[in-house]
């Protein structure tokens, strides 16, 4: 399966990567979902809505933009990707996360599409950076351009994961999202302690 990838994404780059991208990113809410509630209560809307956000936006756009880096700063040396990296972060990554939060809001019907965006965009952004320029850095080192889009999806299955809470039960911060993630362990514990009384 690996090898059939390797070769549509030769073959075909812009769909193999947008569509593998558009998957990942929605699997990410999934994930959310799964983590939060039962599988009997999942918002399949919700998921809808983040791929429709993936595929459309997202996707292309990080397709389009690493080959224009590539373009425009071409190769590997450390000030190549020194610029590449600047320009990601400085750029494509709060475009993204405002495409994101304002982009779902608006295919919820939401009044106000932009409430998201305030209340969160600064502390998701600050979080993005403690993690996107590793893995772009990762990126632009070890993966071949046609292959950087389905790279970056797969980084951001777990971005997405944490765009979901943060959007649904966060703030943007990564120590919210650790907060709740030990907590659910707490209150099993506590359930259980209870139940055996």
């Amino acid at each position: 399966m690996r090898k059939s990838f390797f070769k549509r994404a030769k073959v075909l780059p812009w769909i193999s990567n947008v569509t593998l991208y558009g998957c990942l990113f929605a699997g990410g809410d999934f994930v959310h979902q799964c983590v939060i509630a039962q599988r009997d209560q999942m918002d399949w809307r919700h998921t809808r809505n983040v791929a429709i956000v993936a595929l459309s936006f997202q996707g292309n756009f990080n397709y389009f933009w690493l080959r224009a880096l590539e373009h425009r700063f071409p190769g590997r040396s450390a000030g190549m990707i020194f610029r590449k990296l600047i320009l990601d972060q400085t750029f494509a990554s709060p475009l993204a996360t405002s495409v994101f939060y304002t982009g779902v809001s608006f295919l919820e019907g939401k009044e106000d599409i932009f409430a998201d965006w305030r209340e969160k965009f600064f502390n998701t952004y600050k979080t993005g950076l403690m993690y996107w320029p590793f893995m772009q850095f990762l990126n632009f080192v070890l993966m071949p351009l046609y292959l950087r889009t389905a790279f970056m999806g797969c980084s951001a299955f777990l971005w997405a994961t944490f765009l979901c809470f943060s959007r649904q039960s966060g703030d943007g911060t990564a120590a919210v999202a650790l907060a709740w993630i030990m907590a659910p362990k707490k209150q099993l514990l506590a359930r259980s302690t209870d139940e055996g009384k």
